[in-house]
């Protein structure tokens, strides 16, 4: 195994790298169980594990407030276990079941939660960023304070509907943090054979966006990254872009083999840049938690997502009069008030 660099000295409480470390083994353990339900079949459709990339969104939710809002694509579980979802209501939409988030009738890409302000995972490439922007116009009508984090990839990126997006959050000064999640193979091509330049955060400049670069292999980082961004849009100076470079360690989804890498690469980015085995190695150095406390926390995660997996299969699938409810429909008979 490659030797590791030491760990640089963290600039939080050793109770928040605790907290970090135990949402991101959340996740990862999470997508795991996922990973299993879905090769023994109890997960259908399409499944965009989240593996590699946790720091970025648990550095971010570091930075966020209550009431902040959050939107972004299909590769979408982490999103909202970091938020504060409920495993057991993640797990039982993903298995179609009834206690699921959305009654079992969404799956991946369809759950959301008004509560913890989570907009949903969306499978259109790109579509979720003027949703994004409309969710900061609502707030900075309302003058609230809130921002919205929307979250898209490198292969988003190079959708218009995006720089359409950056056009109008700047002519309203939107408080909107648009979060480049480059994990360097959108789909399944390499940035460097998909987009023009390296770097994506200076698409904003000509729209007098500011952006910058950040390693999402270290919470730490996105999270100080995180706050920069979030305080510009609250102090009303409009959007900010962050590219957070980060890497996916399975394919794009459950049926993609990745063959557009080589083991190697990838085995390397685990063994060197890992962003759990990072603050687990802070937290050791720092002498702010033993081995047998990581190993307690490590049940504790396991123990968690067990659950939720044993939740999901034993909730029943929905009815099929659900079929009909939760829909729109145009056929109102005449003579109906409608309230608004």
């Amino acid at each position: 195994m490659a030797a590791r660099k030491s760990a640089a000295k963290p600039n939080v409480s050793p109770e928040e790298l605790k907290q970090y470390y135990r949402d991101m083994l959340l996740i990862r353990r999470f997508e795991e169980k996922a990973g299993q339900l879905y090769g023994m079949g109890l997960i259908g459709g399409f499944c965009h594990l989240y593996i590699g990339q946790e720091a970025v969104v648990v550095g971010l939710e570091a930075a966020a407030e209550e009431g902040d809002k959050r939107v972004t694509s299909y590769r979408d579980h982490g999103h909202m276990l970091a938020c504060g979802m409920d495993p057991n209501g993640v797990m039982a939409e993903l298995t179609g079941r009834e206690g699921g988030y959305s009654k079992g009738k969404g799956g991946s890409m369809h759950m959301f939660s008004r509560e913890k302000h989570f907009y949903g995972g969306h499978g259109i490439v790109g579509a979720q960023v003027p949703l994004g922007a409309g969710l900061a116009f609502a707030d900075n009508y309302l003058e609230n304070g809130r921002v919205t984090f929307t979250y898209f990839g490198d292969g988003a990126a190079n959708q218009g509907q995006v720089y359409e997006t950056f056009n109008m959050a700047s002519i309203w000064k939107l408080p909107v943090v648009f979060v480049i999640e480059n994990n360097q193979y959108a789909m399944g091509t390499a940035q460097k054979r998909s987009t023009s330049g390296e770097d994506i955060y200076t698409r904003g400049a000509p729209f007098g966006i500011p952006g910058e670069l950040v390693d999402g292999m270290d919470v730490l980082k996105v999270k100080e990254a995180g706050e920069k961004a979030v305080e510009h849009c609250r102090a009303g100076k409009g959007p900010y872009i962050l590219e957070i470079k980060t890497y996916r360690y399975r394919g794009h989804s459950m049926s993609d083999p990745a063959k557009y890498r080589t083991r190697e690469e990838v085995q390397k980015m685990r063994e060197e840049r890992d962003p759990i085995q990072n603050v687990r190695d802070l937290l050791l150095q720092g002498k702010h938690a033993s081995e047998d406390d990581l190993k307690a926390i490590d049940k504790e995660i396991k123990d968690i997502v067990n659950a939720s997996a044993e939740f999901a299969k034993e909730s029943p699938e929905p009815a099929l009069e659900e079929l009909w409810t939760d829909i729109y429909s145009d056929d109102v008979p005449q003579g109906d008030a409608i309230e608004a």
